[in-house]
């Protein structure tokens, strides 16, 4: 359990503070209590204390890291079991699914279909992160090693292997990348927390119920391996579901650290069918897988997942924001009219979805709102005459020759200082609703005043 800023101060050195000169360190304690700290910057602890206050305040789900390099990715850290309580630390991965069944063409298509999904949605790429390499029992380790370098080159790989002849040689092959070795279970964790000990890499550990992962776990710490992640896939969905739930409610409502860990759910391995692998997908990325597996992620699954996954990794304290920009749409070019809104995400995605509808060239024109709505941002100053103005005068008057410019409904009190302070342009005011842009542009069109 986390400390309280008066446990902390009691286990620290009666010294001044070089940061706040009191006596007693109180204040830093405070901070480290608050999260506003970390313990290890108090210059006066000793590496023994530091190591005990530093266990006894770290979040109740260890931060476990897969990948290496420019591919690196976090998992765990969570402290809080629903977003609205605080935030999610580290967004669910979604690997794909290859396997030493298939045959070389097979494996070879897989891994050509992993990088297509690759796009850019409110400033975060979205694209598949990982590729889970399975090992159809008795595959000769040399092939499977041989499929893991394959995979590797592509995206960084977990190794689904419970065989240690076939786990050693992937990781001979591939340790460099830093994959995860999934593959510890009651019957062979001594020997696969041997092979990921030496490698340096995550150990994956899985239990045929939960109180047999719970007693492998306990024993993998005893051998001194924390570098792990808890695979909760069991026989069903519905056993899954609950693994899932308990191991997240255990470490963080309960406070026992044994399945502190980030988990696997392999949803690949509980349905055959791509929308309830899909529909799987959404739960366990709610509910609380650090990484799901699925046999394959195209732009149809792809993107509600990412939606779903952006939507609930975003900090509820921050609105999501566009970038202020140009954005033609429908082929819009510098004599296309152009359109303003916020960047509030919401009001953009909405907003752009119906002029794609319209099918009429136009420049979108998103300006800095401080990501809130329209009547919100006008309100609270964000959203003015002046500021539409000084965007279009600094960004836009060199770069679009059109002086069409059409404001939302909703702020249609700005249209005579628009006119006063951008000389030369025709404001037009929109309808009060994005779903009426479609007929009220095609009507602008047929009348030629676009």
């Amino acid at each position: 359990m986390a400390l309280s800023g008066i446990q902390i101060f009691k286990l620290t050195p009666k010294k001044n503070c070089k940061e706040c000169g009191l006596p007693t360190c109180m204040a830093f304690s405070m901070k480290v209590a608050s999260g506003a700290k970390d313990i290890s910057e108090c210059p006066h602890m000793s590496e023994d204390a530091l190591a005990q206050l530093s266990e006894a305040t770290a979040p109740p789900m260890k931060t476990i890291k897969v990948g290496a390099g420019e591919s690196e990715h976090s998992l765990g850290g969570e402290t809080v079991l629903y977003r609205h309580e605080k935030t999610f630390v580290s967004k669910t991965l979604y690997a794909a699914k290859i396997c030493s069944c298939m045959d070389d063409a097979e494996i070879d298509a897989a891994l050509a279909a992993v990088p297509v999904v690759d796009y850019e949605r409110i400033g975060e790429r979205m694209y598949t992160e990982m590729i889970y390499v399975n090992e159809k029992p008795g595959t000769d380790p040399a092939k499977y090693a041989e499929i893991a370098k394959k995979a590797a080159a592509v995206r960084p790989v977990i190794l689904g292997c419970k065989e240690e002849a076939a786990a050693k040689a992937a990781l001979d092959a591939i340790a460099d990348t830093k994959p995860v070795l999934n593959g510890a279970d009651a019957s062979n964790y001594e020997a696969m927390s041997k092979l990921a000990a030496d490698a340096g890499v995550v150990l994956g550990v899985s239990g045929a119920s939960v109180e047999e992962l719970y007693d492998t776990v306990a024993a993998l710490e005893k051998l001194g391996n924390k570098n792990l992640i808890l695979d909760v896939t069991m026989d069903s969905i519905k056993a899954t579901f609950e693994a899932a739930v308990l191991v997240r409610r255990t470490a963080l409502k309960d406070g026992d650290r044994t399945f502190g860990y980030p988990s696997i759910v392999n949803v690949a391995a509980l349905a055959d069918d791509a929308v309830m692998q899909q529909a799987l997908v959404s739960l366990f990325t709610v509910k609380y897988g650090s990484i799901v597996v699925i046999d394959k992620m195209d732009y149809a699954t792809a993107l509600p997942l990412y939606g779903l996954r952006q939507n609930l990794f975003t900090d509820p304290q921050k609105p999501m924001k566009v970038q202020p920009g140009i954005y033609p749409i429908n082929g819009a070019d510098e004599n296309s009219v152009c359109i303003t809104t916020v960047d509030f995400a919401l009001t953009y995605f909405l907003v752009s979805g119906e002029l794609e509808r319209s099918g009429v060239p136009c420049n979108l024109l998103i300006s800095d709102a401080g990501g809130l709505s329209v009547l919100t941002a006008w309100a609270a100053g964000k959203l003015s005459s002046t500021s539409i103005a000084n965007f279009i005068a600094s960004e836009v008057e060199g770069k679009v020759k059109n002086r069409t410019l059409i404001i939302p409904g909703k702020v249609a009190v700005l249209k005579g200082d628009l006119e006063s302070k951008l000389p030369g342009w025709k404001i037009v005011i929109a309808p009060l609703e994005a779903v009426q842009l479609v007929k009220f542009l095609k009507d602008l069109q047929a009348s030629g005043e676009i």
